[in-house]
C-alpha cells in the first residue's frame, strides 16, 4: 500500500508529492520547430500560459510569464475601452464581495 504525501512548499510554489524542487540552474534543449528556434523546458520550470514575456539581461535570455495589469475593480486593464464605448449608467459591479451562489465543493458542517 502506498502513502499519499501532502505538497510541500519550495519557495513561493507548491510542489508535488514525489516531483523535484525547482533547481537554480539546469540544462534545456534547444530544438527548431518550422523556422522558428525553441526551447524545451524541463518539467520544474513549466509555466502556467501559452505565452511568456522574452528579454535580454546582457547574455542572459530571460523567459518570465506575462503580468496582467488590472483595474481598481479587479478587471484587466482596457478591458472596457476594447469592448467598446458603454453607457455611463452600466454597472460592472462589485468584484471585490464573495460570490452570492454557495460553493458546492464545500461541504457546511
Amino acid at each position: 500500500m502506498r502513502v499519499r504525501r501532502p505538497p510541500v512548499r519550495s519557495g513561493r510554489r507548491l510542489v508535488p508529492p514525489g516531483a523535484k524542487p525547482p533547481r537554480a540552474r539546469s540544462t534545456a534543449r534547444v530544438f527548431w520547430s518550422g523556422r522558428s528556434q525553441a526551447v524545451r523546458l524541463p518539467k520544474e520550470f513549466r509555466v502556467a500560459g501559452s505565452t511568456v514575456v522574452i528579454h535580454r539581461e546582457g547574455r542572459r535570455i530571460v523567459l518570465e510569464e506575462p503580468r496582467v495589469v488590472r483595474d481598481a475593480r479587479g478587471w484587466p486593464a482596457g478591458f472596457w475601452q476594447n469592448l467598446g464605448v458603454l453607457d455611463s449608467s452600466f454597472d460592472v459591479g462589485d468584484r471585490t464581495r464573495a460570490h452570492e451562489r454557495p460553493n458546492p465543493f464545500e461541504t457546511s458542517a
